[in-house]
């Protein structure tokens, strides 16, 4: 199929982004006939979803089998008091069709076990990782590792975060991280989670997507970002 061209709508749209030297008209494009696939509507999640359907990416995933609570709404700024109760990516999937009736988004209710990721996966051409249990990560990078698709994983906990993103051939998360309950990675309901934290790691998943998708700059292959807000300390480490 044929790349779609953008529409004088929205290369006025886009026009600060497309005023970037390393984006541009062609690059603005690439993001337009490009497709992320997003696991998990938390924090992490949401953040991501509003961020890549602002830059315009052209068809996003969201999937969450969760329902929103009064717990999330101190660090998911996308819902609403109002809207306890109701499902989190039907509520995320109106507010991004709000902020750009151009992107197209496809909304799932469910857990994402190995069998459905095999099957969203493989339409999508990146992987968000935005899920809050080692377990999930482990397993959405084995189903990416064996689809050739690259996906960017992250946690959070308390001030801190950590950001990778695996391109086929590349080291995984799971060579840093072995597949057992002690690798950093912790759910927010067990250790906790302040807002500006996973809103930077969010940011910084959502700069992984668009780096990748437009050829901008250096994706965090072969690294770790990780950072402390209560220490005001970025590193970025190999591996």
């Amino acid at each position: 199929m044929d790349p779609v061209l953008l529409s004088p709508d929205e290369k006025r749209r886009y026009s600060r982004q497309m005023a970037i030297e390393n984006i541009g008209t062609s690059g603005q494009e690439r993001l337009k006939n490009s497709s992320v696939c997003i696991v998990g509507c938390g924090a992490l999640g949401s953040m991501v979803a509003m961020q890549l359907a602002g830059a315009g990416v052209g068809r996003i995933c969201i999937s969450d089998f969760d329902t929103i609570d009064a717990s999330n709404l101190q660090r998911q700024f996308f819902f609403k008091t109002s809207e306890t109760g109701e499902c989190k990516s039907e509520v995320l999937q109106d507010r991004m069709s709000d902020l750009n009736p151009e992107c197209n988004v496809e909304a799932f209710k469910c857990l994402v076990n190995k069998g459905k990721a095999f099957d969203l996966f493989q339409d999508y051409d990146f992987v968000v990782d935005a899920t809050d249990n080692p377990a999930s990560k482990h397993m959405i990078e084995s189903v990416c590792a064996e689809l050739g698709k690259p996906c960017c994983i992250a946690g959070v906990s308390g001030f801190r975060g950590q950001v990778m993103t695996v391109i086929p051939g590349s080291p995984k998360f799971g060579d840093v991280f072995p597949d057992s309950e002690d690798d950093g990675f912790l759910p927010c309901s067990i250790s906790g989670v302040i807002g500006p934290a996973a809103a930077v790691c969010a940011s910084v998943q959502a700069s992984e997507a668009i780096k990748y998708i437009t050829g901008a700059g250096e994706c965090l292959e072969s690294k770790i970002l990780a950072f402390d807000l209560l220490e005001n300390r970025f590193s970025t480490l190999s591996v």
